[in-house]
């Protein structure tokens, strides 16, 4: 191991890190690079103008090097609000003003509009992996004290991570999330029998009324089939749904085709089709084990076509392709219903203020405890029959 220490600095911009370096450090131990951690992503989001200074996301990713070589990588936003993040800390930030202090800019360490757990840490294999995660998370908190900022947030990391900065006193949140385990299921049907027969009965009727009747046709669009006019209307569904949701979307049509360009064999756009004219899509992203879903979007309303769409299809298509999960996006509880069950997420803040520190770890100790009990409960409002509960147990 080399005695050199380790230095961190500051990247303002995803393009100043070469994204062979950048991958070497997101990759997973098979080589695969998550999607929503892949340089293309974080460079599309960029060049696109939809996580720049102008909408309040300024690129603060930490380089952490030895002998000239990029050992790990936080990807890392100094933010002027908390809009796009999907973890609330609003309220921490008007007591902390009201009380005189001033919690933006803060650093967000994140992939921006993502609720997606993944690796925030970014560290390169080899034998000097924990020293370099060890020293990123310790060397993440001194950034923030050095910048002078109220706050770092690291949002939806994995449960390791959690632990680890935990450790080096960030403070634990939980929260809930609804996921599609991909039991082995030989198809939909076998999904199904897994389920009450109610509750397979009341699927069954939703997926009937959604389509038949209606001339709706339901298409899977990956790789070539991503053009640019599949990408025109995919946004308009984007805009209508996201400014009935967020007042203003996040991201900007530029994103859809960058991402398309670079991108196109991990996105599988679920679109729904009638009179020769597409009505309503969801974009999801395809990883080695997992379908992320997104967001969607409908210029027309039709019963049930949102569970469809978003829901259904997803599972279809893992099960179709032998993926063990669908993380179907933030909150949702109407997706227990559909087969998705209670996940808990996690993320972890760095807090300098003593004072705010003290009220935002009282807080979220009460947090987590109700989280885990709310998660039990859930737990037991599945609609997957008892017995099935067991065997998989």
């Amino acid at each position: 191991m080399s005695s050199t220490p380790f230095t961190l600095r500051v990247a303002t911009s995803v393009a100043d890190i070469p994204s062979a370096v950048w991958n070497a450090c997101a990759a997973e131990t098979s080589g695969s690079v998550d999607p929503f951690l892949d340089h293309a992503f974080f460079l599309s989001l960029e060049e696109s103008r939809s996580a720049v200074r102008e909408t309040g996301w300024l690129g603060h990713h930490l380089i952490l090097e030895r002998d000239d070589v990029v050992a790990a990588i936080m990807p890392c936003y100094l933010k002027s609000h908390s809009r796009g993040e999907y973890v609330f800390d609003g309220g921490w930030a008007d007591a902390y003003e009201r009380a005189g202090g001033r919690y933006y800019p803060k650093l967000q360490a994140s992939v921006p509009f993502t609720p997606a757990t993944g690796r925030r840490l970014l560290v390169r294999p080899g034998p000097e992996a924990d020293l370099a995660r060890t020293a990123l998370v310790q060397g993440a908190a001194q950034v923030a004290v050095q910048a002078g900022v109220s706050s770092l947030h690291v949002t939806f990391c994995r449960q390791d991570e959690w632990e680890l900065m935990a450790a080096a006193g960030y403070l634990q949140r939980n929260d809930t999330q609804f996921h599609f385990e991909n039991e082995g299921y030989a198809g939909f049907d076998d999904f199904l029998a897994a389920l009450s027969s109610r509750k397979r009965k009341v699927i069954r009727r939703e997926r009937r009324e959604a389509l038949e009747g209606r001339g709706i046709t339901i298409r899977w669009l990956t790789g070539a089939d991503l053009t640019e006019a599949v990408w025109d209307r995919f946004y308009e569904f984007y805009m209508d749904t996201g400014s009935r949701k967020w007042g203003r979307p996040y991201l900007t049509r530029a994103f859809y085709s960058l991402i398309g360009a670079r991108m196109a064999d991990r996105i599988l756009l679920v679109m729904a089709e009638r009179d020769g004219r597409y009505i309503a899509g969801a974009i999801n992203f395809i990883a080695e084990e997992v379908l992320y879903g997104r967001h969607w979007g409908a210029v027309e309303e039709h019963p049930f076509l949102h569970f469809e769409v978003c829901y259904y299809q997803a599972i279809d298509y893992a099960i179709a392709h032998g993926l063990k999960r669908v993380e179907a996006g933030a909150q949702g509880e109407h997706k227990l219903a559909r087969g998705y069950r209670p996940v808990k997420t996690h993320s972890a803040h760095f807090i300098a203020d003593r004072g705010l520190r003290r009220a935002v770890d009282d807080y979220l100790a009460r947090e987590r405890s109700y989280i885990a009990e709310a998660i039990d409960e859930l737990g037991t409002m599945t609609p997957f029959r008892r017995d099935a509960m067991e065997e998989q147990d």
